[in-house]
């Protein structure tokens, strides 16, 4: 114990590569100290098995999410969604999302994510570069979501930015400017939301607010009207935002790894398989958190109540006693049962929505592009959402592209 690493997330963050630092927590040993009463898990073996684990919960203690946000709208907030409630809220809660956003609904999304990439894709060819971040994989699935739930077209831009600056309340610490501009985004937003909902209400239709509201369930309450303004803002943010690193991770890797582009072009039929190897490759988010509500055992230690758990999901994703050579892609890898939309109750409820547009944009790319090279430096930067979230943030890629 006393000669264990420590893995604090606030540092972490600002890494641009952090996978040395992964791998050497691994080497290590199975757990690691984190900050004040937390434990870290960087392997795959206790990482699959705590994401499952119903002794560990992610509905933190209000005092807990203060210290990062502060009160105010924010928290309030994060009380609210889904994605931090644990049973039986979360199991209500859950099940009527999973009703609204159903696969049949999610299926029929891929033919418009077509004419979407399609469109964008044109006016590429015609310029033969483009910014493969800001001009692809942030645009398509902030629109996709916008059309989800049906935001008028004028507001898109707006709802986008303000999302952006909700984003960080889910940040483990954020000074006082940004925990502002936390807050007043989610004022803005659920004003923005009751108005959309009250349409709604008048004139019912097939996008994902309208079926939010007439979900119901196995006899379980409806959802409410708070319910479904703060949960729609959260579907709504985590549907872009992960998407638009999954793309940009990929589009990277083709950058980085030209093998991985000369073998999806080969084969476009392996399309499904590249975007899992994308995604395990380096995952969108980071790390997730939970917190004991009971105490468990694990690699040798006892995880008493209340401690907090730091599960490395991009680690457990490299962990060679599970994938063979992690650090090279290989779009055909067999199996990679990687972690990058965590496990257990709290799976990503976007997960096969992100599979459909991550398909799509790489399926148009190989087959209308016969070559896709760097045009200029990238940019990257530290997740303003900081580590609790840490979305990987790739924000700049420029590219030139031949047409096939």
């Amino acid at each position: 114990m006393l000669n264990m690493p420590r893995f604090l997330l606030d540092d972490a963050r600002a890494m641009r590569d952090p996978y040395p630092v992964y791998r050497r927590l691994r080497d290590h040993g199975p757990v690691c100290r984190g900050g004040p009463g937390q434990w870290v898990f960087p392997r795959y073996e206790e990482v699959s098995a705590l994401l499952r684990d119903p002794r560990l919960g992610r509905e933190f203690p209000e005092e807990y999410q203060e210290m990062s946000v502060g009160a105010g709208p924010a928290n309030d907030y994060l009380r609210r969604i889904v994605v931090d409630r644990d049973r039986p809220g979360h199991t209500r809660l859950r099940r009527l999302l999973v009703k609204s956003l159903s696969p049949a609904m999610v299926r029929g999304m891929r033919e418009p994510v077509g004419r979407l990439v399609d469109g964008l894709l044109d006016r590429f060819a015609d310029e033969g570069r483009f910014d493969l971040v800001r001009d692809l994989a942030v645009p398509v699935p902030m629109m996709v979501m916008s059309e989800l739930l049906d935001i008028p077209r004028p507001d898109r831009a707006d709802i986008a930015r303000l999302s952006t600056s909700l984003a960080q309340a889910f940040a483990v610490f954020i000074p006082e400017d940004k925990r502002r501009e936390a807050h007043s985004a989610v004022v803005e937003l659920r004003e923005y939301m009751v108005g959309l909902l009250r349409e709604r209400r008048r004139r019912p239709g097939e996008d994902l607010l309208s079926r939010m509201i007439t979900a119901v369930r196995d006899g379980e309450e409806p959802l409410t009207d708070e319910e479904i303004i703060d949960n729609a803002l959260f579907v709504y943010y985590a549907g872009f935002e992960t998407t638009t690193n999954a793309i940009a991770t990929g589009g990277d890797l083709f950058l980085r790894q030209p093998h991985t582009q000369r073998q999806l072009r080969a084969d476009p039929g392996i399309v499904g398989s590249a975007v899992e190897e994308f995604l395990r490759y380096d995952a969108p988010i980071h790390a997730t958190t939970r917190m004991a509500v009971e105490p468990v055992e694990v690699a040798g230690l006892t995880i008493r109540k209340g401690r907090v758990v730091v599960l490395l999901l991009a680690s457990a994703n490299h962990d060679e006693r599970v994938f063979r050579d992690p650090a090279r892609a290989d779009l055909t890898r067999s199996p990679n049962a990687h972690l990058s939309f965590g496990g257990g109750v709290h799976l990503c409820l976007g997960a096969a929505l992100a599979r459909v547009e991550g398909a799509v944009v790489f399926e148009r790319l190989v087959t209308r592009f016969a070559d896709i090279e760097s045009a200029g430096e990238g940019v990257w930067e530290p997740s303003e959402g900081g580590f609790r979230f840490p979305y990987w943030a790739h924000r700049g890629m420029p590219v030139a592209v031949r047409p096939a």
